[in-house]
């Protein structure tokens, strides 16, 4: 299973792949037979009141010229993802020849005029890029291709090299320093009571500001060489050994890479594993599967999904807890299959939480993200954080300044009910762990530089952290 993964990698521009893994979508465009280009439909995520309404079942997969054909079961079929294709040659398939003019586009962006001028573009961004790309038809089929310059969707997955901005003096790969809070390999032991557990390296999709890509994904012109944690049973006893040996844990988060790649019987494996250790009370899998793949969670007898269920049951009855942890950012990734694969979880008792990152030109306006935590909230989607964007390289263009984040929460908070507001946090750099982006000591909005204060970080003394907006 993760080989087979693993050797679709996109290291160079020469092997561009996307990979398939059905989803659905909202609103984005979709072709007209009768004036051969593209339109949008209006968004399929509306609700009737009553019980879960899923008529409009749109094939909205069918934007996509190659696709048009492509019939719902098929779609649905978790299994079509195995199916790959050349990046380059979609983008010129999708894209019209002329680039219509963008106003909402950033200015350096405005020059790309032509399908050529595009994808060559793209093609400059991935040599530059710490990610190597790896994408869905789900995330294809939202992504908006009469405005690609400046869709939110696009942006998150897709880099374009005009869109690149010098890396702040203070970025790193590892901004977290998850390798110096290690005491074994893929097992970060920050916080007093709770470890992460990266189980593997690959994702469904390859966000371009992941805070891991110092590990997860293919090498790439950028970074040639990745701290791979690959699912073997080794590593992970040394892991299991560690958490064992260590009575002060009761929290654990799966996740990678991603959850989605763990195969099922392994995914059954680590839960009961972990469940049998009397002072682990708490499982999160962490998954964006859901949020760019959520058609695998209703494809009938799909067993990681089952894997999911079951360990959720199992751990309820012995008093503890499984939850999912997934990661939406816009409101165009929730579509009608998205809010079937929600239900599901939701009618198996599956706890479902959300982590969003603040994103340039995605989500950083108060209108865009009360939209997605309402929305979120509807379908049992419990908004829980929404992270600043972390200190990482190479993705400048999507991290905003923290007053971004300061003043989305202020007009948020309170015109939401509580449960449903998920916590405004900065991931300190260097390892300081989440902090609540109001707390901070001092903001200097001239310099960019704030300062947070941990207290007594391992029983030691006070430190002081810093935070960087971009230049």
């Amino acid at each position: 299973m993760f080989g087979s993964h693993l050797a679709t990698r996109l290291a160079r521009p020469s092997s561009l792949r996307y990979s398939w893994c059905l989803s659905h979508t909202s609103s984005h465009t979709r072709k007209s037979s009768s004036e051969n280009r593209l339109v949008k439909p209006s968004p399929d995520h509306e609700s009737s009141g009553g019980v879960l309404d899923v008529t409009r079942r749109e094939p909205y997969w069918h934007i996509i010229p190659t696709w048009k054909d492509v019939s719902e079961a098929d779609f649905l079929d978790y299994g079509w993802q195995e199916s790959k294709d050349k990046l380059a040659a979609f983008l010129y398939n999708v894209l019209p020849e002329e680039i219509p003019y963008d106003g909402d586009a950033p200015e350096p962006l405005r020059q790309i005029q032509t399908r050529d001028m595009f994808v060559q573009d793209v093609l400059g961004g991935i040599s530059l890029a710490p990610m190597s790309i790896r994408i869905t038809p789900h995330i294809m089929s939202v992504i908006d291709w009469t405005k690609p310059l400046s869709d939110p969707i696009r942006r998150q997955f897709i880099p374009l090299r005009s869109s690149f901005i010098k890396d702040h003096p203070k970025l790193q790969l590892d901004s977290l320093n998850e390798t110096g809070d290690s005491p074994t390999p893929g097992l970060v032991h920050r916080y007093h009571d709770k470890a992460l557990f990266l189980a593997v390296s690959v994702c469904p999709v390859y966000c371009r500001f992941c805070t891991r890509s110092y590990s997860v994904g293919g090498a790439t012109e950028e970074v040639s060489t990745k701290k791979s944690f690959s699912p073997t049973r080794r590593r992970w006893e040394r892991m299991f050994e560690y958490i064992e040996q260590t009575p002060q844990l009761s929290d654990i988060v799966v996740s990678g890479g991603d959850g989605y790649y763990i195969a099922p019987e392994h995914l059954t494996s680590i839960t009961e594993r972990l469940l049998s250790i009397p002072h682990i009370r708490r499982i999160r899998i962490a998954s964006k599967g859901l949020a760019v793949c959520p058609s695998r969670i209703i494809t009938p007898g799909d067993g990681w999904t089952q894997a999911l269920i079951n360990a959720s049951a199992a751990a309820r009855r012995m008093g503890k807890s499984v939850a999912l942890h997934t990661h939406f950012n816009h409101p165009r990734e929730v579509t009608w299959i998205t809010r079937l694969a929600a239900q599901k979880l939701y009618e198996e008792g599956v706890m479902v939480r959300n982590q969003t990152v603040m994103l340039r030109g995605v989500n950083d306006n108060v209108d865009t993200m009360k939209e997605l935590m309402r929305l979120l909230a509807d379908n049992n989607l419990m908004p829980y954080y929404v992270y600043q964007g972390d200190m990482v390289s190479g993705v400048e263009d999507l991290r905003t300044p923290l007053s971004t984040i300061l003043e989305v929460e202020r007009h948020i908070r309170g015109s939401i009910a509580g449960f449903a507001t998920p916590n405004f946090v900065v991931d300190l750099p260097g390892g300081g762990g989440k902090r609540l982006a109001t707390s901070y000591n001092t903001y200097d909005r001239s310099t960019g530089v704030s300062t947070y204060i941990l207290p007594g970080k391992n029983a030691g003394e006070d430190r002081v952290y810093e935070y960087h907006d971009p230049l």
